[in-house]
C-alpha cells in the first residue's frame, strides 16, 4: 500500500500550521521530559468537552508495577448512536492508548478524542494512562496496556460490553502500542483481540520513508521530535530491534486482528503506517487503509476549538463506520 500527500495541506491546516509555527516555544528535542509534558499540556488542554455522555469516571487498575489510572466513557443513548450498536451487554469494547511519543500525552490531552469515539460509536471506551518514559522506558508502557487488555476482559461484562469483541485503539505511540499488544497477546496466547484502530501508527524505522524524509520539518511533528521520543523510550540498543517495540519488524504478522490504519499526507509517519497495512495484509489480516493526503500528525484529535476540522470529524466518522462493519 503507497500513500502520498496533496500538492498543500489543507487551507484548515494551513491555518493551524501558520499558528503553530508562531508560537515561540522550544521544541521537544529541546527540553527535559518534563518540559514537554507541560509544553504539551498547555498546547492542548483547555475548553469545554466536545461532547457529554452520560458517565465518565477516573478508576485505576492492577498493573505490573501498581496501579494504572483509567478513564471510562459510558455513551448511553447520548446521541442514539448505542441503539445501533447493540444491546447492552453485547456491544464491543474499546480500549484507547494516547499518543505522545511514549513520553507526553495523557487521558486528559486524549479526553475529547476518547469522548467524540464513544458517542459516535456506542461503544464504551476506556483510556489507559500508561507509564511513560524516560522514566518508564520500553517496555513498562506496553506491560500496562497488555494488563489492561487483560482487565478489559473480566470486567466486560460490568461495563455491558461483550469480552469477545475488544477494540485495540491508539493514536501515534499509542497506535504503536495498540499494535504491540495485539501482537503480545498473540503470542502470548491472551486475549483474543477483536480489531485494531491504528491512528497514524509507529510501527518500524520511519527514518528509512520517503514521507519523513518530506515531511522532516515544518508539519507539526518533526524529523528531530521523533528522533527525541524514540531515544526516550528505547533505553538499550537492543531494544531497537524487539518486535514488541516495532511490530512491522516481525517475520509474522498472520493471526492479527482485522485493522483499521489511518495516516496523512503531511506526517513524517504516513508511510511507516501504510508499510505496516501492506506487511498486515499481505499476512491474510484484513486491513481497511485511510489516507488523508492534506492533513498532519495529530489531525485525528482535532475535533474542537481553537482547531477544528471537518476533516478530523470524517476520519472520525470513517474509523467508527470500519469498526461497525467489522464488529457488528
Amino acid at each position: 500500500m503507497t500513500a502520498s500527500r496533496a500538492p498543500e495541506p489543507h487551507p484548515d491546516v494551513k491555518t493551524f500550521l501558520e499558528m503553530y509555527n508562531s508560537l515561540e516555544t522550544p521544541s521537544f528535542d529541546e527540553v527535559s521530559a518534563e518540559e514537554a509534558r507541560r509544553i504539551f499540556d498547555q498546547r492542548v488542554l483547555g475548553g469545554d468537552p466536545v461532547v457529554d455522555l452520560e458517565s465518565v469516571e477516573d478508576r485505576t487498575i492492577d498493573g505490573p508495577n501498581g496501579e494504572i489510572p483509567i478513564r471510562i466513557y459510558e455513551p448511553g443513548t447520548a446521541d442514539g448512536s448505542s441503539d445501533d450498536a447493540g444491546a447492552e451487554g453485547d456491544r464491543p469494547l474499546l480500549l484507547y492508548f494516547h499518543g505522545g511519543g511514549w513520553v507526553i500525552g495523557s487521558i486528559e490531552t486524549h479526553d475529547n478524542t476518547c469522548r467524540k469515539l464513544a458517542n459516535d460509536s456506542g461503544y464504551p471506551v476506556v483510556s489507559v494512562d500508561y507509564r511513560l518514559a524516560p522514566e518508564h522506558p520500553f517496555p513498562a508502557g506496553l506491560e500496562d496496556c497488555y494488563a489492561a487488555l487483560e482487565w478489559a476482559v473480566d470486567a466486560a461484562p460490568a461495563l455491558e460490553a461483550d469480552s469477545d469483541r475488544i477494540v485495540l485503539a491508539g493514536d501515534s505511540a499509542g497506535g504503536n502500542l495498540a499494535a504491540a499488544t495485539a501482537l503480545l497477546s498473540r503470542d502470548r496466547g491472551g486475549p483474543e483481540v477483536a480489531y485494531q484502530l491504528l491512528v497514524y501508527p509507529g510501527t518500524g524505522d520511519a527514518a528509512e520513508t520517503n514521507s519523513y524524509e518530506e515531511n522532516a520539518e515544518g508539519y507539526a511533528l518533526t524529523a528531530d521530535d521523533m528522533s527525541w521520543f524514540r531515544e526516550q523510550y528505547l533505553e538499550r540498543e537492543i531494544d531497537d530491534g524487539n518486535i514488541y517495540a516495532w511490530p512491522r519488524l516481525a517475520n509474522d504478522l498472520s493471526g492479527l486482528p482485522p485493522a483499521t490504519v489511518l495516516t496523512a499526507g503531511f506526517d513524517p509517519l504516513r508511510d511507516d503506517g501504510a508499510a505496516y497495512a501492506k506487511r498486515l495484509e499481505d499476512a491474510g489480516v484484513p486491513v481497511t487503509y485511510r489516507n488523508y493526503d492534506d492533513m498532519v500528525h495529530g489531525f485525528f484529535g482535532m475535533i474542537s476549538e481553537p482547531v477544528n476540522l471537518d476533516r478530523a470529524h470524517a476520519a472520525h466518522e470513517d474509523a467508527v463506520s470500519d469498526l461497525r462493519r467489522a464488529l457488528e
